[in-house]
């Protein structure tokens, strides 16, 4: 059962990005607005990093996982990313419309990447027969609702249709699905140092992916309001994962 759930809540954060892309494609959301609402995502996220995956990862394993798996995380993600931006998709998560025409596979990898390490880090959470984190599940899906605002904008401007866009999220929001089951199916009984390991490894992923794609476009595009966006977000997540 504990995967089982693991696939619903990953599903649920996933789904959030299907929810944004229609509002990018029907609502015409001002590109200031998105920028706040991806500021306070952003600021969402890092909470749940310190709070839910890296302080959790420490108590498991340890600073030597921490070090290892955040370290690891943050690699990984950075190599991929180089690879994915020199294919076309430096700016998947803009409303601008700069995603070029061929840059249609890389979009869709990197959408992939930047989901994966959240919804996998919801899945490693279950384990132990746990409660689900509300802090963390809130973190995803509040990052992926502008997310998806963002980045449908964005594709319908650069000549995208309305299929393809919302196929793309939705094959996504599946893919979180699939990294929650397999999150936690791969570590149930695992030693606690590789959970540990895993766990911040999922966090400095999603780290790399903020400082280096989320939140640039998002000061681009929103100035310096969106600190006190970031600001907010951070606070509203602290809060979930104490009342939790």
């Amino acid at each position: 059962m504990g995967a089982l759930a693991a696939a619903f809540w990953g599903l649920v954060g996933g789904s959030a990005l299907v929810l944004g892309a229609l509002g990018g494609l029907y609502l015409g959301v001002p590109r200031r607005a998105l920028s706040l609402v991806m500021a306070l995502g952003a600021g969402v996220l890092i909470s749940s990093v310190a709070f839910e995956l890296t302080a959790e990862s420490y108590e498991r394993g340890g600073f030597g996982a921490v070090a290892a798996g955040l370290l690891c995380g943050s690699l990984v993600f950075f190599a991929a990313d180089l690879a994915v931006n020199r294919r076309g998709g430096r700016h998947r998560k803009s409303s601008s419309g700069r995603q070029v025409g061929g840059s249609a596979a890389a979009i869709a990898v990197g959408a992939l990447m930047d989901g994966v390490p959240e919804s996998a880090a919801i899945g490693i959470s279950l384990l132990e027969g746990g409660g689900i984190s509300a802090a963390l599940v809130a973190a995803v899906f509040l990052s992926n609702v502008p997310e998806g605002l963002s980045s449908a904008a964005g594709m319908r401007r650069a000549g995208h249709s309305a299929r393809y866009v919302l196929g793309l999220w939705g094959g996504v929001a599946a893919a979180s699905a699939l990294a929650a089951l397999l999150g936690n199916l791969f570590l149930a009984g695992a030693p606690e140092g590789a959970v540990a390991a895993i766990q911040s490894f999922a966090g400095g992923a999603i780290l790399t992916m903020l400082a280096s794609t989320m939140m640039p476009e998002a000061y681009e595009e929103g100035g310096e309001s969106v600190g006190l966006a970031t600001a907010a977000g951070f606070l509203l997540a602290f809060v979930l994962s104490r009342a939790g």
